[in-house]
């Protein structure tokens, strides 16, 4: 999705470009993925070009609208309660467990260049390691979703089947080391995107591991508002800006510089199923 796409905070310097959008009455998009690596200098001009192309779509006045990209969890909470996050980008584990105490109404939903606007999650385990959820009692659990242990236990995992209480959820994107220890037969358990779970045949063990199970699709990335804070006429035109992004060349540029394809209306249905599978568990 937007692993291509990363801005880490580095101290003052994201403060000082807080403090002067808030002072400028700019408005700023927060896009958060926990777990994705990147670095600031390989981020910082594809998030400027994707604000100005989305302002310029919108028609509002150049500068008007920033984004900057977090990879950290924390991070992203933090520089969302700032008044001037006035929408978030995030994966869906990031926001089903954020959306109720930071205000995030879904709008829209990313699709992935390449790809689409909803992924299957995939359980990977040993060889014949596991049968069911009931063996995965006293297993690692490696996931990048780790962050949010409800998205794992619920709507990625919860239709298969409750998971053992003992199940120790463990929030890495080093997915690769941990199927090379299922595939040694350690109890070992890794739950992956579409995009891991695409590279698995070509591992030079994947014969010693197995597909145990996969989740119904699930959206990939989900734009809200953050609470009020964009007022109704200009939230429908910034949302309008960031539909139309595909319909011109340096607009697909643009998303191509994010690896994303469009945005289209979210499947308001298939997240309230998220969320009440979400809900069900406790963290």
């Amino acid at each position: 999705m937007i692993v291509a796409v990363v801005l880490a905070v580095v101290g003052g310097f994201t403060v000082a470009r807080s403090d002067a959008a808030a002072q400028a009455g700019a408005m700023t998009l927060v896009v958060c993925a926990p777990g994705y690596p990147g670095s600031t200098a390989e981020a910082q001009s594809a998030m400027d070009a994707l604000a100005a192309a989305i302002a310029a779509g919108a028609g509002w006045k150049p500068g008007e609208l920033r984004a900057v990209y977090f990879e950290a969890e924390q991070a992203g909470v933090d520089r969302l309660a700032l008044p001037d996050a006035a929408v978030a980008l995030t994966a869906l584990p990031f926001w089903l467990k954020h959306r109720a105490t930071l205000r995030l109404t879904p709008h829209l939903q990313a699709v992935e260049e390449g790809g689409s606007a909803v992924e299957a999650w995939t359980l990977v385990a040993g060889a014949g390691a596991v049968t069911g959820p009931a063996s995965l009692a006293g297993f690692e659990l490696v996931t990048i979703a780790g962050y949010a242990p409800g998205f794992v236990r619920g709507p990625a995992l919860g239709p298969w089947g409750g998971l053992p209480p003992d199940v120790r959820i463990i929030s890495s994107n080093n997915v690769l080391s941990a199927m090379r220890r299922a595939s040694q037969g350690n109890k070992v358990a890794v739950l992956l995107d579409r995009a891991s779970a695409a590279a698995v045949p070509a591992l030079p063990f994947a014969a010693k591991l197995q597909v145990v199970t996969k989740s119904a699709p699930l959206p990939v990335a989900v734009l809200s508002g953050v609470g009020d804070r964009v007022p109704a006429a200009k939230l429908k035109a910034l949302l309008k800006g960031l539909t139309s992004l595909e319909t011109t060349p340096s607009g697909r540029q643009v998303l191509a510089g994010v690896r994303l394809a469009q945005f289209v209306p979210a499947d308001r249905a298939a997240l309230t199923k998220a969320q009440e599978w979400f809900d069900r568990v406790k963290e």
